[in-house]
C-alpha cells in the first residue's frame, strides 16, 4: 500500500501542470530600411516554430520536429504560405489606412499584432488575446468575454465599428481562439514534446560593475522560461533594493534573467545572510551565497574559479545582444482579422480581411 502511494505522489510530480503557448508575433512596415516589410513568426511554448516574411514569400520551419507536422499534413507549408502572402497584401494597404487616419504622409510606420492562445494541461483552461498596435502604441484590442473590440485610440473607433458589426467574422473568432487555437497548440506541443516539455537548470553567476553597484544575480541556458527568481535574507524574500528582470532569449532557444540587489544599506558582515533563489517546475537549484570572492566584476577583482574583467565584459555583450532580440521581438506585430474558409484542415493562422 505505501508502496503504491508513493509511485502515485511520483507520477502527480513528474506530470506537473504546465501553460503551454501558441503565439504569432507580426509586423507590418512601411520605409524601414534594411527590414523586410511584413514579417510573421510563431512561437509554441516560446520557442519560434515557423517564420516567414515577404523577401522570402516562404513558410521557413525553425525547429526539426515540425518536420513531423508537414509529414502527417502535407498541405501545411502551401497552406500557411497562402494565409500569409494574404495578410501581407492586406497589411500593405492597411498602413495606408492608418496613415489617413492619424493624418500622415511619410515616414517611417509600424503596424503591429500579436495573437495566441495558453492551455493549461491539467486543468484544460484556455485563454486567448489578440492584440493591435500602430507605431508602438496600443490600437484595439479583442475581449473575448463580451466578443466585441476595445479602441484604444479614437482613430480606432473606425475599425471598432466595423469588426464588432461582423458577427459573422466574430463568430469566426471565437471559434478560432477556442477551437482551432488551442487544437494546434495540443499538436505542435505533442510533435515537439520532447524539446517542449525538457528541463534544462541554469548556471549561475554574481556579477557586479563597481564597488557601489547593486550585485547582480544572473541565471543563463534555463527551459523553460516560466521560472522564479528572487534574493532572501535569513530565508525570507527581500523586496527593498531588488530590481527583477525579465526572461531573455539565448540563441540556443534556452533563457536567461538577471536579479539586481542594492547593497549600499547593508554591512559588509549582513553579506552572508542573503542568497540568490531560482525555482523551476520539477528539479532544485542550489541557492546562490552572497559570497564576495565569488562576484565577477570588470574593475580588476578575481574571483575564486580565477576567472576575470573579461568574463564579466563577455557575459555583459550576451545580455546586450539578448536585449536587441527582444526589442526585435516585441516590435514583430501586424494588424489582422479572422475570416476563415472551410478547409479540411483548418489553418493554425488567421485568414484575415481588410480593416
Amino acid at each position: 500500500m505505501k508502496l503504491c502511494v508513493f509511485v502515485v505522489l511520483l507520477l502527480i510530480h513528474s506530470a506537473a501542470p504546465v501553460l503551454h503557448s501558441l503565439k504569432y508575433f507580426c509586423t507590418a512596415s512601411s520605409q524601414v530600411p534594411n527590414f523586410p516589410e511584413f514579417v510573421i513568426v510563431g512561437y509554441v511554448n516560446d520557442v519560434q516554430m515557423v517564420h516567414y516574411d515577404s523577401n522570402t514569400q516562404r513558410t521557413e520551419l525553425k525547429q526539426d520536429w515540425m518536420s513531423k507536422v508537414t509529414a502527417d499534413d502535407p498541405q501545411y507549408l502551401e497552406r500557411e504560405t497562402g494565409i500569409f502572402m494574404g495578410a501581407q497584401q492586406v497589411h500593405k494597404a492597411d498602413i495606408e489606412t492608418a496613415k489617413q487616419r492619424f493624418n500622415q504622409t511619410e515616414g517611417v510606420h509600424i503596424n503591429q499584432f500579436m495573437s495566441g492562445c495558453e492551455w493549461d494541461d491539467e486543468t484544460g483552461e484556455v485563454k486567448a488575446y489578440r492584440q493591435y498596435g500602430y507605431d508602438g502604441d496600443d490600437f484595439i484590442s479583442l475581449d473575448l468575454q463580451s466578443l466585441s473590440y476595445v479602441a484604444a485610440k479614437p482613430q480606432a473607433f473606425i475599425t471598432k465599428m466595423k469588426w464588432d458589426n461582423n458577427k459573422a467574422g466574430l463568430a469566426l473568432s471565437k471559434n478560432y481562439y477556442t477551437q482551432v487555437c488551442p487544437e494546434w497548440l495540443k499538436k505542435y506541443v505533442t510533435y515537439g514534446q520532447s524539446t517542449l516539455k525538457r528541463t534544462v537548470l541554469p548556471s549561475m553567476s554574481l556579477l557586479q560593475k563597481s564597488p557601489s553597484s547593486p550585485v547582480t544575480c544572473h541565471a543563463s541556458g534555463f527551459y523553460p522560461d516560466r521560472i522564479m527568481m528572487f534574493w532572501e535574507k535569513d530565508g525570507e524574500e527581500v523586496h527593498e533594493g531588488v530590481e527583477p528582470g525579465v526572461s531573455l532569449p539565448n540563441h540556443d532557444g534556452t533563457f536567461q534573467r538577471s536579479v539586481h540587489l542594492d547593497l549600499s544599506s547593508v554591512p559588509p558582515a549582513d553579506w552572508e545572510k542573503y542568497e540568490c533563489v531560482f525555482k523551476i517546475s520539477g528539479a532544485q537549484v542550489p541557492p546562490v551565497k552572497l559570497d564576495p570572492k565569488k562576484i565577477r566584476t570588470n574593475w580588476g577583482r578575481v574571483d575564486r574559479g580565477g576567472e576575470n574583467a573579461s568574463d564579466m565584459t563577455t557575459t555583459s555583450i550576451i545580455i546586450a545582444v539578448a536585449v536587441v532580440a527582444l526589442l526585435v521581438l516585441a516590435a514583430i506585430g501586424f494588424v489582422v482579422i479572422y475570416k476563415k474558409k472551410n478547409a479540411k484542415c483548418p489553418p493554425s493562422f488567421e485568414r484575415i480581411q481588410r480593416r
